[in-house]
């Protein structure tokens, strides 16, 4: 027996990535690319980049930091090798590590300084698991169904009941088995650097070989006693005949105190989601209203677990953490 799956919050299509830079704000822009010189199966290249660009009250724009990161993969996920901008030779302790299981505990040995100042660098390190996760399915379009799943093997046979709110018992993302069905949602996506501001977003790179993107940008600004914060998330990948297929795709707006950073308020809007079930996340994001911002990175991950969380909403909500560190760039920034 299926689940009741209420209309609301229902995804509402693929959406443009950023609305007009507000002046007296600060947009933190960031991209994670996957590619594949070898194919399926072989190395990924990761390529990530990350800027904090602030816009002045008479509109000027200004590069207050940004990062680069480029990670090789092998077949086992194993990091082969990591470089970055700024350099930070502690990360070589994480060669011959795992990309995924147990990364963001190692990152908080080896990039502690990063981690606890939120900085642009951390953020593309922290989501070197969630890009790398969603990254194979970049094949899909590119290879076929048959030959596709022929590849994940592995993945068929794992029973995924639990896993998230999309993958709960009775999810039509499940054969009776809890094993995985395939088929799910997908949309054309609106290019990120689809709009008429060159300053929008940091520089991309135009991909047309298989591909698969993580994109982020959060813009936070100050409004009198709160701070206002409007969020993107999208996983993309390239097609054949060209242009970009969104996976997932979620905005937000959330609001907190400007003073003690306590989020008041979370809106997510689900945009494009594989499974009709997947939205059913939305409405626990309730229970994080009153937690301070900076906490939620690993407060997201226990308060939002298993079937009440999204992985892909939880990765956004845990990127509101950055918040205080951007609000505190702003104003330093101001007070010039």
């Amino acid at each position: 027996m299926g689940l009741d799956v209420p209309s609301v919050p229902a995804p509402c299509g693929a959406g443009t990535s950023a609305p007009p830079r507000r002046p007296g704000s600060i947009r933190r822009t960031s991209t994670i690319d996957a590619t594949w010189p070898d194919g399926m199966g072989g190395e990924t290249i990761l390529d990530g980049r990350a800027r904090d660009l602030v816009t002045s009250p008479n509109g000027t724009a200004s590069v207050v930091a940004g990062a680069r990161m480029r990670v090789v993969l092998d077949s086992r996920r194993l990091i082969a090798e990591i470089a970055t901008t700024p350099e930070r030779p502690l990360l070589d302790g994480l060669v011959g590590q795992s990309g995924m299981g147990g990364h963001r505990g190692r990152l908080a040995e080896v990039a502690a300084a990063d981690v606890s100042a939120a900085t642009p660098l951390h953020l593309l390190l922290d989501d070197l698991p969630g890009a790398t996760l969603v990254s194979g399915s970049a094949f899909r379009p590119w290879y076929g169904m048959e030959r596709y799943l022929a590849g994940k093997e592995e993945v068929r046979r794992r029973v995924m009941t639990g896993v998230c709110t999309g993958y709960q018992e009775g999810s039509s993302a499940l054969a009776p088995d809890g094993t995985l069905r395939w088929e799910q949602h997908r949309e054309r996506a609106v290019g990120i650097d689809d709009l008429d501001d060159d300053s929008a977003w940091h520089e991309l790179v135009d991909h047309h070989e298989v591909s698969m993107r993580r994109a982020r940008r959060l813009d936070l600004w100050v409004s009198g006693p709160t701070v206002q914060v409007d969020a993107f998330f999208q996983d993309s990948s390239t097609l054949p005949e060209g242009g970009r297929q969104s996976i997932h795709e979620y905005a937000l707006t959330a609001e907190a105190d400007a003073a003690g950073f306590v989020l008041r308020s979370v809106e997510p809007t689900p945009r494009v989601l594989p499974y009709r079930e997947c939205p059913l996340a939305v409405p626990n994001t309730t229970d994080l209203i009153g937690r301070p911002l900076g906490e939620l990175r690993p407060m997201v991950l226990s308060v939002l677990a298993g079937v009440a969380g999204c992985t892909h909403l939880n990765d956004m909500l845990r990127s509101l953490a950055d918040a205080p560190a951007l609000a505190s760039a702003l104003g330093a920034l101001s007070d010039r």
